[in-house]
């Protein structure tokens, strides 16, 4: 993992175009991987799921005694999840640079999203929780890491609203660094869709908006230099078995950047919207290949 200063360009891929409405339904060449193909994914794919499920096994038993000491506040666990996912990358070939300063005070992260791929990315980086759609509950293997791990399941119906966001505010409260995905979806990895404001309304709670701040943090891919530029990205109805088959038969070479943006107070903008707002444009502006795309719904 590197920490480096101001933002590259966004070099060769930035120039391709996969503008319009019509982004959701392109298709993204997958071809079959050849015989060295299979032997990196092989060679890949099973540190990673022994380091995930290792991972687990301890992360379980270190919760043992670190739930009855601590309750839902969890000061150990997250960093066993943060050393898997670092190595998952490693593993993967995939270089993680960091810019900017993690967060201090309490709060809550919001990210664009791009990929399944997101989960090791930003985990990398920040201890943190998870929010995600309740149909990722139930995809083998993954629904159960999920659980383990504390994320938090919504379902995206107004009749829960209230529920959720005592939920959103029991978490914030036990000091618990939840992470959002205000776009709603993931994108190609080349775009950033308008962010849904909805979720912002968690950090308006009572006592909770003159406690809360918020960090902004963009989330770039950039493609082994042999591959579509949106190779990391996973939209629409792409399936996650050939897509994780194609990252991990890939060379080396892929980078993944984290941008962290300067957190704000959530007392400093008159609602969610407002907030939502500038979370956005913050995100946008740094992103370089959605940073010159009109936006897109």
């Amino acid at each position: 993992m590197r920490s480096e200063g101001p933002s590259r360009s966004a070099g060769p891929a930035a120039s391709t175009s996969f503008a319009g409405s019509d982004w959701l339904s392109a298709r993204m060449d997958m071809p079959p991987p050849g015989a060295l193909g299979w032997l990196r994914a092989l060679a890949r794919g099973l540190p990673i799921a022994l380091a995930a499920y290792g991972g687990l096994i301890v992360m379980l038993v270190v919760r043992l005694v670190e739930r009855p000491l601590f309750g839902l506040s969890r000061p150990w666990t997250p960093y066993i999840t943060q050393a898997v996912c670092r190595f998952a990358l490693w593993v993967m070939g995939i270089r993680l640079t960091v810019r900017g300063t993690p967060m201090t005070q309490p709060g809550a992260i919001v990210a664009n999203h791009s990929s399944w791929l997101d989960i090791f990315s930003l985990n990398a980086v920040s201890r943190v929780y998870f929010v995600s759609k309740d149909d990722v509950a139930a995809w083998p293997g993954i629904g159960w890491l999920a659980r383990a791990t504390g994320t938090v399941f919504i379902a995206r119906k107004g009749t829960e609203a209230k529920a959720q966001q005592e939920v959103f505010e029991t978490r914030l409260r036990a000091g618990h660094r939840l992470l959002f995905f205000p776009e709603g979806t993931s994108t190609d990895s080349l775009r950033i869709l308008p962010f849904k404001s909805t979720l912002f309304a968690a950090f308006y709670g009572p006592s909770l908006e003159h406690l809360m701040h918020v960090q902004p943090v963009t989330v770039i891919y950039r493609a082994p230099a042999d591959r579509d530029p949106r190779f990391f990205g996973w939209w629409g109805d792409m399936g996650f078995g050939p897509h994780l088959l194609a990252v991990l038969a890939a060379p080396a070479g892929g980078e993944a950047e984290v941008v962290l943006h300067p957190e704000v107070p959530v007392s400093a903008f008159e609602g969610r919207k407002a907030l939502s707002a500038h979370c956005e444009r913050v995100i946008r502006a740094s992103h370089p290949f959605a940073a010159a795309r009109r936006i897109e719904g």
